[in-house]
């Protein structure tokens, strides 16, 4: 069961998986970093944790592992470690915000300030992105491949 979550099947120049998981990576560590430290204009993780409680709903411990995951999540991504668990764990994530936030919002993002918050057209692409990094796995670049060939 291991051997299958951590295996991809490879081509000798397959890199739709590397790159899929590189740009996930990519897109979500800003906004882990923005709550974990509070760079890039976040609230850190006191701030945080203080919306995603109060204002929310989530549990403290809940909240904590939304926090976690997407700071040290595009790590492992990168590393292509626990690859399938972390792309998951983005669409549950992705999930829960469109669902608590951003669905009143509408579909679109708030590009001209047009509206009273932001739809959530890019948690729908991360969904895919992560959906897709799910399904192939984290590709011939990756510990997850290692782990499964030893």
């Amino acid at each position: 069961m291991i051997n299958q979550l951590l295996t991809t099947p490879v081509s000798p120049l397959a890199l739709a998986p590397f790159v899929s998981r590189a740009t996930l990576a990519v897109v979500m560590f800003p906004h882990g970093a923005q709550k974990a430290l509070g760079w890039f204009g976040g609230y850190g993780w006191s701030g945080t944790m203080g919306f995603l409680t109060g204002q929310v709903g989530l549990p403290s411990p809940l909240a904590a592992l939304v926090i976690v995951l997407e700071f040290v999540g595009p790590v492992l991504l990168l590393l292509g470690l626990g690859t399938r668990v972390v792309a998951l764990g983005f669409i549950g994530i992705m999930l829960g915000a469109i669902t608590t936030v951003h669905a009143q919002h509408g579909f679109f993002m708030n590009w001209f300030g047009a509206q009273q918050g932001e739809g959530y057209e890019y948690h729908v692409l991360v969904i895919g992105l992560a959906l897709a990094v799910a399904l192939k796995g984290a590709g011939r670049w990756s510990l997850d491949q290692r782990l499964a060939s030893a």
